[in-house]
C-alpha cells in the first residue's frame, strides 16, 4: 500500500524565505501521503516564506529551529529549490552542515531544481550523476557531478530533478528511495 510506503519515517525539509511553493508542497503532499512525518527545518525563526513563480507567496510554521536541528532525529533530507532559498542556505555554514551530514552518514537526499547547489557545497556532488535547472549545469560540472537532462536522476542516495515540471517523477523516486531508510534515524 502506497500509503503505509514511508511510515514511521522523519524528513526534514531544509528551506529558507524564498523557496519554490510547490517544490516544497508537492512533495511533502506526496511523502506525508506515503505515511512519512516531514519537519521544516530552517534557519528562520517561526515562519518561513514561499516564492510562486514570480512574487512572493504563503507562509509556512518552521518546525525545528536549524540551531536546535540533528541529523540523528531525520532518516531523510528534501531539499526544494527556487533561486532564493539554496542560494541563501549555501552560504549558511550550520545549513551546509546539516545537509553533509546526511551524506556523511547515508541517509537518503532529495533535491529539486536549484536545490543542488546546496548539495555542491556539502562536497557531495563530486562522483554523483545527477540533473537540477538548467541553469546549475556548469556548477554542477565544476563540482565533480556528471550533469544529465532527465526528469528524476537517483545515485548512490541522492534525487535529482530539474523543474517543477519533474515532480511527479521526482515524488515517485524520493518515495522509492526514501523508503529504503528505515531503521537509519539515529545513525550518526
Amino acid at each position: 500500500m502506497v500509503e503505509e510506503t514511508l511510515k514511521g519515517l522523519i524528513v526534514a525539509i531544509l528551506v529558507t524565505d524564498g523557496f519554490e511553493q510547490v517544490e516544497l508542497t508537492e512533495p511533502r503532499k506526496a511523502l506525508d501521503g506515503a505515511g512519512a512525518t516531514t519537519k521544516i527545518v530552517s534557519p528562520k525563526h517561526q515562519r518561513v516564506r514561499a516564492w510562486n513563480l514570480t512574487d512572493w507567496s504563503i507562509d509556512l510554521p518552521v518546525d525545528v529551529e536549524l540551531d536546535q536541528a540533528k541529523t540523528e532525529d531525520f532518516d531523510a533530507l528534501l531539499l526544494p529549490g527556487g533561486v532564493i532559498n539554496p542560494d541563501s542556505l549555501r552560504i549558511e555554514p550550520h545549513a551546509v552542515a546539516f545537509a553533509k551530514a546526511f551524506f556523511d552518514v547515508g541517509k537518503p537526499v532529495a533535491a529539486i531544481c536549484h536545490g543542488p547547489w546546496t548539495v555542491i557545497e556539502t562536497g557531495a556532488a563530486r562522483g554523483r550523476r545527477m540533473t537540477s535547472w538548467p541553469s546549475l549545469k556548469t556548477d554542477l560540472k565544476n563540482a565533480g557531478a556528471d550533469w544529465v537532462d532527465e526528469e528524476a536522476v537517483v545515485d548512490r542516495g541522492l534525487v535529482t530533478s530539474r523543474s517543477p515540471d519533474d515532480i511527479p517523477a521526482f515524488n515517485r523516486e524520493a518515495i522509492k528511495l526514501f523508503s529504503g531508510s528505515r531503521g537509519h534515524r539515529h545513525a550518526v
